[in-house]
This record gives C-alpha cells, sequence and structure tokens, in this order.
C-alpha cells in the first residue's frame, strides 16, 4: 500500500497560480509513475500530467505550456505547478501512483484536493 496525501489547493483568480504537493509514504524512487489526474467533462478522471522515475513526464492537451510536475525524491514527494489557471482548471485534483504496470490499471489514490479558478 502506498498512502498519498495531498496539498495546496485553494481559490485563485482566473490568470493565477497554484502548487500541488503530494507526499508518498514510501521513497518515491521506487515509485514507477506518479502523477495527477482530475474529474473531467468527459471522463470521470482524466489525466492532467504524470512523470516516471527517470523523470519523462507527460501533459494534458489543455495544460501544456500552463503546468509542470516534479519530483522530489528526498521529500518524496510529487509537485505541479499550475499557472495562468482558468476556470476550466476548476476540479478536484488526485494524485496517484504505480510502483509496477502491474499496478497501472489500479494505482494507488490520494483523497483529493479542491481547485477552483474564479473568472
Amino acid at each position: 500500500q502506498v498512502q498519498l496525501v495531498e496539498s495546496g489547493g485553494g481559490l485563485v483568480q482566473a490568470g493565477g497560480s497554484l502548487t500541488l504537493s503530494c507526499a508518498a509514504s514510501e521513497p518515491i524512487d521506487t515509485i514507477l509513475v506518479m502523477g495527477w489526474y482530475r474529474h473531467g467533462k468527459v471522463k470521470q478522471r482524466e489525466l492532467v500530467a504524470d512523470i516516471t522515475s527517470d523523470g519523462r513526464t507527460s501533459y494534458a492537451d489543455s495544460v501544456k505550456g500552463r503546468f509542470t510536475i516534479s519530483r522530489d525524491n528526498d521529500k518524496n514527494t510529487v509537485v505541479l505547478q499550475m499557472t495562468n489557471l482558468e476556470p476550466e482548471d476548476t476540479s478536484v485534483y488526485y494524485c496517484i501512483a504505480y510502483r509496477t504496470y502491474l499496478e497501472e490499471a489500479n494505482p494507488f489514490w490520494g483523497q483529493g484536493t479542491q481547485v477552483t479558478v474564479s473568472s
């Protein structure tokens, strides 16, 4: 079991910035992939960004150029820096993690943190 605890959500005006953090209960250099999902308009949950243990990143098209995901192995934390936020970014953001590709279909989830962007 990997426990994930998110922090950093809140209310911000459009054009503003927020930083989300996800702290893992075990060393993240042993975790293959960590990332962030949010409730989507089409899919129940949509991928926002993820990062592999060797630093490869991927982003949803809607956040490219505005969001940056990074890993801090010393702090066992994954950080999502969100800039130029839009009202459409309003959602609950969930941290996910899986240690092997066998766990990919059923990853570990955090409890979620609310991000609200006002227009």
